[in-house]
């Protein structure tokens, strides 16, 4: 999966945990030896113990990153860290120059920071910044922001910080509320330079930001956003894939751009308007994600034109009574079945056409 990831073109790749176990060292370990074009990062809580073992881990890396993240939010620092804001600040300041004097690139995380007290969470940039951090991430860590909060945190904390050219300012968002990526695009409007995201939106409870789903969303609205990315879109129907095949977590048909229905299309006037040019139902072409090719799947919704392609591509050229009756026979089976399949339609095409099929090309008689 690292392989592919920097096939697709990712800037970085964080590769594990490894404090959290045995099998995550030794994942981080084992991604920082082989994939040697990306910078690889390690997790690491405010602790020294995780911020040793981080450094171990990554010490075969060719780009290393330490990202040490504490939570900031009152909420956390009460009910599960049991620290004042003074010890957390203190917290902050020492690991992350412990862990700067380790590797030479340190990301800082406050947990938390969409509910964390504005003048606070400031303060503590400013400390991470003092301390070594050129990487500032502010995750909505569970997925509560919403687009203008999101942003108006960022801007803030750019506004205190004096918007230093050396800090790199990173969005990390969960989809609790289905927010996920409109918080990450409005915070690439508010400055952010780093959005860390996931294939197919996998991630603790229902998931992050879909890496497939903020890449398309930046290149296809590019002049609105102002950025660009370096990432292969092509790439990412493979990489969605492929986790979907070691994970087993199979993505819903409708999910955005990678999805099974995404280039799919039924109602039959949008199969028209697929088959005179595509541009008018798809903002993006398949192939330029990766995707095969696109379907015009037959139900009930689809019209003539879709049928008598898919009739064609078939061998078959029905005459315009034959059109008819086979698509009053698909539309009665698909108000049955939802969807007609390919072997569906050769036998209705059998039965009304009676194997009146046109030869393909590499059967067709020579020319005389």
């Amino acid at each position: 999966m690292a392989h592919q990831l920097a096939a697709l073109g990712v800037d970085i790749i964080e590769a594990g945990f490894p404090i959290a176990s045995k099998g995550d060292l030794e994942a981080v370990l084992a991604v920082a030896k082989e994939v040697r074009e990306v910078p690889i990062a390690a997790l690491a809580r405010a602790r020294k113990d995780d911020i040793l073992a981080a450094a171990e881990a990554l010490k075969p890396a060719k780009y290393p990153r330490m990202h040490v993240f504490l939570a900031t939010s009152d909420l956390h620092l009460s009910a599960k860290l049991h620290m004042t804001r003074e010890q957390a600040l203190e917290a902050i300041g020492s690991m992350v120059k412990l862990a700067r004097n380790l590797v030479p690139e340190v990301e800082f995380s406050a947990e938390d920071a969409g509910r964390t007290e504005i003048e606070f969470l400031c303060k503590a940039c400013q400390i991470a910044v003092d301390a070594g951090a050129t990487i500032l991430n502010l995750p909505d860590t569970v997925g509560y922001a919403v687009p203008e909060e999101y942003a108006a945190m960022f801007l803030k904390v750019r506004e205190h910080l004096g918007d230093p050219e050396h800090i790199i300012l990173s969005a990390h968002c969960h989809d609790d509320l289905g927010l996920a990526v409109a918080n990450s695009l409005a915070a690439v409007r508010a400055g952010v330079r780093q959005i860390e995201c996931t294939v197919n939106g996998i991630g603790e409870r229902a998931g992050n930001a879909a890496l497939e789903e903020v890449a398309v969303a930046l290149a296809v609205r590019k002049e609105s956003f102002g950025v660009a990315t370096k990432l292969k879109l092509d790439e990412l129907y493979k990489s969605s894939r492929l986790l979907t095949q070691i994970t087993g977590a199979l993505v819903a048909p409708n999910k955005a751009v990678v999805g099974a229905n995404a280039f799919a299309h039924e109602a039959g006037i949008h199969q028209d308007g697929i088959i005179k040019n595509p541009l008018t139902y798809e903002i993006i072409s398949p192939e330029a994600v990766g995707v095969p090719s696109r379907s015009l799947v037959l139900g009930k919704h689809s019209g003539r034109h879709a049928l008598r392609m898919s009739l064609t591509e078939l061998g078959y050229s029905p005459s315009d009574a034959e059109l008819a009756e086979c698509y009053r026979r698909v539309t009665t089976l698909a108000d049955a079945s939802k969807q007609v399949r390919a072997r569906d339609l050769m036998t209705i095409a059998h039965e009304v056409m009676r194997r009146k099929a046109v030869p393909l090309a590499s059967e067709a008689a020579p020319a005389v």
